[in-house]
């Protein structure tokens, strides 16, 4: 699957989208900055209601293939720029981060 699969498949909404190709391997839901560094693995969809400039660079240190704002939650124009600068795609949604979550999931088991 990739970002943009996923974007379709979810109707997410596009705060900036870098390379819509970049694939999707799984998971990860976290709003504690230094675990989401130390867990979320390369290429992985980063759930967060967290929507400050450091998500940025936490997602570019992580390798994550993406992050997904839930909750409905917009990005601060200082992460709207750190997130261009940086390459990161930064999606949202109005869904709950669970919900999202187990959505993605079962769209990355089907190979969507």
């Amino acid at each position: 699957m990739t970002v943009q699969a996923l974007i379709d498949t979810l109707s997410l909404t596009v705060f900036h989208l870098a390379d819509g190709e970049t694939p999707v391997t799984g998971g990860y839901c976290g709003d504690l900055l230094s675990w989401v560094m130390g867990r979320a693995g390369e290429g992985c969809v980063w759930f967060t209601i967290m929507s400050n400039a450091n998500v940025a660079a936490v997602a570019s240190l992580a390798g994550v293939a993406c992050v997904l704002l839930t909750e409905g939650v917009a990005p601060d124009e200082d992460l709207l720029k750190k997130a261009r600068a940086r390459g990161v795609n930064l999606l949202g949604c109005g869904m709950g981060t669970y919900e999202a979550a187990v959505l993605a999931a079962k769209a990355l088991e089907a190979g969507v």
